[in-house]
C-alpha cells in the first residue's frame, strides 16, 4: 500500500483518475496475496513495482474487440513506484504475465488501461499487445478504458 500511496498522486496529477484514495484498497491486495496472484518486482530488496496476474475478467470486457471465451491471463493493478519508473519494472512484469500465461496454457494476456495513462498508452504497443477497443467500467463509473491483448506463446 506504501508503493499504492506514492502512485496515486502523481496519477491524479496528470489526470489519470483510475486509481485513488479508494482504490486499490487493502482488500484488493489482501485477496491478491490470499490467491497467490500477486506479483513483486524487487531491486536490491525495495518493491520496484507490483502486478496482479489474474483469470477475472470484468463483464463489461465483452464491449472490447477480443473472443470472451478465450481463456485469459488478466493482468490488474500494474504499478512500478516512482523511484524505478523508466528502469523497465513494468516491462518485467508484463514480461512475467506473458511467462505465466504460457506455464498455464492460457490463450491470451489481457491489461486495461485508463484513457488518461498516457505512459501505459505506449508500453503495451511498444510490447506487441494489441488495442482491442475501449470500454467504461461499473466499478469506476465515468472513466473510460483502452483495452490490449496479446496470444500468449503457449
Amino acid at each position: 500500500m506504501a508503493l499504492v500511496q506514492r502512485v496515486v498522486p502523481l496519477m491524479l496529477a496528470t489526470g489519470n483518475r483510475q486509481w485513488d484514495e479508494g482504490y486499490p484498497n487493502d482488500s484488493a491486495f489482501e485477496r491478491d496475496i490470499a490467491l497467490t496472484q500477486l506479483w513483486v518486482a524487487e531491486t536490491n530488496d525495495d518493491i520496484a513495482g507490483v502486478a496482479a496476474l489474474t483469470m477475472d475478467q470484468e463483464p463489461e470486457y465483452a464491449q472490447a474487440d477480443w473472443d470472451m471465451s478465450a481463456m485469459a491471463l488478466v493482468v490488474h493493478r500494474l504499478a512500478v513506484d516512482p523511484a524505478f519508473r523508466g528502469l523497465g519494472v513494468a516491462s518485467a512484469l508484463m514480461q512475467k504475465a506473458e511467462e505465466v500465461a504460457a506455464e498455464r496454457r492460457l490463450d491470451v494476456v489481457r491489461v486495461d488501461t485508463n484513457t488518461e495513462n498516457a505512459a501505459t498508452q505506449r508500453l503495451f504497443p511498444k510490447l506487441g499487445y494489441r488495442l482491442a477497443g475501449e470500454i467504461g467500467l461499473g466499478m469506476r463509473p465515468g472513466l473510460r478504458f483502452l483495452c490490449y491483448e496479446k496470444a500468449s506463446a503457449k
